[in-house]
């Protein structure tokens, strides 16, 4: 982004929107014609879609933030990356080099936002659960190009380490850059459950058809449970929600008496009982998922995204828009599981898009947003 800015050398923040403008272009163009070469099109597309609606894409453009060039990197470099490494009956000179591109976009996804940490053990795991699956003759030399191309992504990480002195950037870490928020390395069992929450609520509208489809013997101990899961969470509604869509919602429903907890109990509740649902469905398909490289990804990015949160210290709070980032992984996972385009889908993913241009018009004419 800074590079952008300086090589336009204008405006700072009209700069920083043009540049952010044409990582979105890109990021279209890439998906669009890259996907074609795929083996499964309709869930980059579907991931694509999911980005560019999500309910925070807007205001990160507007308030000139990383996520577009962010999502740039990651989307193309995991494409690319998964693609290479799927390849089960044939290495040449152009799959080597969709990895090694796939690794070195990966790596500075991870130098835009660090939440993207997430994706290199996700490379990790899945290379792994690849190697099971490949004849024993062709190992060494698959082998060899997964190395080089995780070499690949794992040099900018080590240059912004070497930088910065950290995972963080100086004025993040110090304090600086937030006022008196900082961050850092440390321990924090109860970030990865507010993660798990905004996780589960942004999925649903991705993957809501799976709350139809748990068998009867399933259904009512998944239901009670979600209800459980809620009233639980209403206890600790105020830990969990900080500024953020949702936040704002639930201060509009608490207009009504009770209504703030009675409604974030039963989209806590909803979103629970859709992600158990997506849980038995992924479950009941798992001989057909395992030959899908880019769901398992997915999956894997949203395990350790989660599991990350657990290292992070500092007293910044984890707001609702990070979940952008997850966004195409979500979709992902929902499009594999629901391919066909349904009206339904067609007004949730509406519903989105309107949510996004929504918060963008408060942030402007308002002058009031929820971060």
């Amino acid at each position: 982004m800074a590079s952008a800015v300086r090589l336009i050398g204008h405006d700072e923040l009209l700069d920083a929107r043009i540049a952010i403008l044409l990582s979105w272009t890109l990021l279209t163009l890439v998906i669009v014609v890259g996907a074609r070469y795929s083996e499964w099109p309709q869930l980059w597309y579907g991931a694509l879609l999911a980005t560019l609606t999500f309910p925070h894409s807007a205001i990160a453009s507007a308030t000139a933030l990383t996520e577009a060039p962010a999502l740039l990197f990651a989307l193309t470099g995991v494409l690319a990356w998964t693609e290479s490494a799927s390849r089960q009956t044939r290495i040449s000179a152009a799959s080597l080099t969709a990895g090694v591109i796939g690794g070195l976009l990966t790596g500075l996804a991870i130098t835009c936002r660090q939440y993207f940490m997430a994706l290199l053990p996700a490379a990790g795991v899945l290379t792994l659960f690849l190697l099971r699956d490949r004849p024993s003759r062709r190992n060494f030399r698959w082998l060899g190009t997964v190395f080089v191309s995780l070499t690949t992504a794992v040099i900018p990480v080590l240059v912004m380490v070497l930088t910065w002195r950290g995972i963080t950037s100086p004025g993040t870490a110090t304090g600086a850059s937030y006022g008196n928020y900082h961050a850092g390395v440390g321990f924090n069992w109860f970030r990865p459950v507010v993660v798990i929450f905004f996780v589960t609520v942004y999925l649903l509208p991705y993957s809501f058809p799976a709350m139809w489809r748990v068998s009867l013997k399933r259904r009512w101990p998944a239901l009670l449970s979600a209800l459980l899961v809620g009233f639980v969470a209403t206890y600790f509604r105020d830990s969990i929600l900080d500024l953020g869509l949702l936040h704002t919602l639930v201060q509009a429903a608490s207009r009504i008496p009770t209504g703030g907890a009675v409604f974030f109990w039963l989209i806590t509740s909803v979103a629970t009982y859709n992600a158990t649902a997506v849980c038995l469905l992924l479950w009941g398909e798992r001989s057909r998922l395992r030959t899908c490289g880019p769901v398992i990804f997915a999956l894997l990015v949203v395990f350790f995204f989660i599991a990350e949160q657990f290292g992070v210290g500092g007293n910044i709070p984890f707001y609702d828009r990070y979940v952008l980032q997850l966004a195409p992984f979500l979709s992902l996972i929902g499009f594999w599981l629901f391919p066909k385009f349904t009206w339904s889908r067609i007004l949730a993913i509406a519903g989105l898009a309107i949510v996004s241009y929504a918060t963008l018009w408060q942030h402007a004419f308002v002058g009031h947003v929820a971060h």
